[in-house]
Formats: structure tokens, C-alpha cells, sequence
């Protein structure tokens, strides 16, 4: 029974929201993209240096 009062409520609030229109939600979308690619590029430099700087860490702790 209570399951059934949650789903009916979330419908409700679902209806309520404002929800945005066509000419503001995709601009935001291709932001959201954007910063998640220039996000996702910065962390695998990130990484790449982390691993270049372990491996030369390594080089140097093995003599060679």
C-alpha cells in the first residue's frame, strides 16, 4: 500500500515540476558535454603524467 501512495505522489510532484523548454535545455546539454569531455581529457593527462613520473620514479630506484 505504501508503495502504491509513493508512486502516486511522485506522479503528482511530477506533474508540478517547470520543467524547461527545448530552446534552454539543449544549449545546457551541450555544456554539460562540453565540460564533461574537457574534464574527462584533463584527468587521463593526469593520469598519462602520473604514470610517466612513476615510471621514471622507477627507473631511478632500479639503477638503471
Amino acid at each position: 500500500m505504501a508503495d502504491k501512495k509513493f508512486v502516486s505522489g511522485v506522479i503528482k510532484e511530477g506533474k508540478r515540476v517547470r520543467w524547461p523548454k527545448r530552446e534552454v535545455l539543449i544549449p545546457s546539454i551541450i555544456v554539460v558535454v562540453i565540460i564533461a569531455v574537457v574534464v574527462g581529457l584533463l584527468l587521463f593527462a593526469e593520469d598519462l603524467a602520473g604514470k610517466k613520473l612513476i615510471d621514471i620514479l622507477a627507473d631511478a630506484f632500479a639503477g638503471k
